[in-house]
């Protein structure tokens, strides 16, 4: 036989063996496991550290090499934010962040920036919070310099052009005036506003104080807060450490002048509490409770975040979710959230109802927190609610870039340093007893706030001592 012939047959052979064993396997009925009984090696996950680098320029450092693709990712946090503006002259901070991108600098004006940028095919994102400002920037390692040389240039030359001002104020103004056609968007700011009586964290922009606003007090705003010993930078990618240090040096300078960070502001010390109506002629209401409570450095933080998970923020198993929407039909979506900081939280509960449910699903959401603070958890709730909480931890760790920005976050707020390596520890290590303790010390119905929008008359009768509630007249 030739060669073409050897072939056909050893194919041949190839096709009745595979077809023997098909057969042979299929006489051979093979018994399936369950998911739940399948066994496997347990998953590990380290955490890998971004190292701390202090500059020379009075910034910190965090780095972390990354040499999968070709890019560099960058993130800033600079002490500041809408809680740090001057009284009367709210809205500062937050025009200051837009303008770092859209005002130009000394070296570029805005059209030149903007080309400068629409050519690189990159732009830095740049947003100011309650307490931090923040900037997100992602770009090709070949394009190094040429992208830090403007990022620089925008955080530390900004030249606040009097016509991009104008139009911000204009922007602003008019969002302003439509916050009246969002009903979730107001009844959160004045949850907010009321959440912090007496504490600049509850001032808010106004047309009346963007009246205040000029030129001068952006750039009186920028030197007080933007400058090197004020801000902390996470670096990852493609980039050598002694590469990121030289370049962080290069374009933002070496300190000559020492300056102190901005201190962190202090926990508030009270909020308010009882209810509050916004009446507005709507078919749909929106609910809104809320507390003041732990943040990320008390003991009972851990314990507290599970509560929340299993409360609301859990998602389609949760109490709130399960109980307000599944179940009743109430809602649209209902739910909790938990927002700490290093030195306090805010918990609270949300509900978005239709009119004649509004008394109904506001009770029902207050009996859940009654029935939680009263010990009504299980051990199967804290099983679920850890693993999740675990999991969700994980893969918040997917890229570099998000490695190192939290480990930065865990200084800029103050935190211990092991903050992130012993977050799974205390997670798994919180007991059924401790979700009782922290229920019954942090869920007080007393000190609780409550802001409802919608159609109050329509709402039927509320609880008696809500006989006097107070109604809010929202400014824009």
């Amino acid at each position: 036989m030739n060669n073409r012939h050897y072939l056909c047959f050893f194919v041949s052979l190839l096709f009745f063996a595979s077809c023997f064993g098909i057969a042979s396997e299929a006489r051979a009925p093979r018994t399936l496991l369950p998911p739940d009984r399948l066994q496997y090696p347990a998953l590990e996950f380290r955490l890998p550290a971004a190292e701390r680098i202090e500059l020379q320029n009075g910034m910190v450092l965090f780095f972390l090499a990354n040499r999968e693709l070709p890019l560099v990712s960058l993130s800033v946090l600079v002490r500041t934010g809408s809680a740090y503006d001057p009284p009367g002259k709210e809205g500062v901070a937050e025009l200051t962040a837009y303008l770092l991108r859209t005002g130009g600098t000394k070296k570029t004006e805005s059209a030149g920036m903007d080309e400068r940028f629409d050519f690189l095919g990159v732009s830095p994102s740049v947003s100011m919070g309650l307490d931090s400002a923040s900037v997100h920037f992602t770009f090709p390692k070949s394009d190094l310099d040429s992208c830090l040389d403007l990022l620089s240039q925008m955080l530390q030359e900004p030249a606040f052009e009097e016509q991009k001002l104008q139009i911000a104020l204009s922007q602003k103004r008019e969002e302003l005036r439509r916050i009246a056609d969002n009903p979730q968007k107001l009844a959160f700011r004045e949850f907010n506003r009321l959440l912090y009586p007496d504490d600049p964290r509850g001032r808010y922009a106004t047309v009346a104080s963007l009246e205040n606003v000029s030129r001068d007090d952006l750039a009186s705003f920028h030197r007080k807060y933007f400058f090197p010993a004020n801000m902390m930078i996470a670096l990852s990618g493609d980039i050598s450490r002694d590469d990121a240090v030289k370049t962080i040096e290069r374009y933002f300078g070496i300190r000559e002048n020492p300056r102190s960070a901005a201190a962190v502001l202090p926990p508030p010390s009270k909020s308010a509490g009882g209810p509050y109506f916004i009446r507005k002629p709507l078919s749909q209401s929106v609910v809104v409770s809320g507390e003041l409570s732990v943040g990320k450095k008390d003991p009972d933080y851990h314990a507290f975040a599970v509560l929340d998970f299993i409360i609301g923020s859990g998602g389609f198993p949760s109490r709130i979710f399960t109980a307000v929407r599944n179940n009743e039909g109430l809602a649209y979506s209902a739910g909790s959230f938990y927002r700490a900081r290093g030195n306090y939280g805010v918990f609270g509960t949300y509900a978005f109802t239709k009119t004649s449910s509004t008394l109904q699903a506001f009770l029902l959401i207050r009996s859940i927190l009654k029935d939680v603070a009263a010990g009504a958890v299980s051990q199967a709730d804290l099983d679920w609610a850890k693993k999740s909480v675990l999991n969700g931890f994980i893969f918040s760790f997917e890229e570099p870039a998000q490695i190192a920005a939290q480990q930065m976050t865990v200084e800029f707020e103050d935190l211990p340093r092991d903050y992130l390596s012993a977050y799974r520890r205390r997670i798994e290590t919180v007991t059924l007893n401790d979700l009782k303790r922290v229920a019954a010390k942090y869920l007080d119905e007393k000190k609780r706030l409550t802001v409802i929008l919608g159609d109050v008359e329509q709402f039927g009768k509320w609880p008696d001592a809500w006989e006097g509630p107070v109604f809010l007249n929202p400014q824009p």
